[in-house]
């Protein structure tokens, strides 16, 4: 991105776990409209510093780093990600803010999350730290 442009909000996902890379391919092809409106891109490829996130909250659950305001994880990052995707995604991104969808999207993520070496797609390697992961493939 050259300096003239303005920032654009970034979906940051981990790039280890081959289900939030399927997810994320997803949303480059289904959701986003057009590169321009948000990058899609793994923690493992960006200066997390410039972004305002940690590594372990990367790790933790999918991130929302809006070109403005406040960044949103998890359950929140993917109403986020839908509300700025295709006319036909947002009324989705409205609905998992709704008191009571809100909560039970954040208790099905961290499900999710919690056991996604153990779901379809999913790689024993989902369930290791990062900094395990390299030689646990070798």
């Amino acid at each position: 991105m050259s300096g003239d442009e303005s920032p654009q909000s970034v979906l940051v996902f981990d790039g280890d776990c081959a289900i939030c890379s399927t997810l994320a391919r997803f949303v480059e092809r289904r959701i986003r409209v057009r590169e321009r409106d948000f990058v899609v891109a793994p923690w493992q490829e960006l200066d997390l510093s410039l972004l305002g996130v940690t590594e372990a909250q990367c790790i933790e659950a999918l991130q929302w780093v809006p070109s403005h305001g406040a960044v949103a994880s998890a359950q929140n990052a993917v109403a986020s990600t839908l509300s700025n995707g295709h006319l036909w995604w947002r009324p989705f991104g409205l609905l998992l803010r709704a008191p009571g969808i809100n909560q039970l999207a954040g208790v099905v993520y961290r499900w999710v999350a919690a056991n996604r070496h153990r779901l379809p797609g999913g790689t024993p390697a989902c369930s290791l730290p990062p900094a395990q992961r390299e030689s646990h493939s070798a």
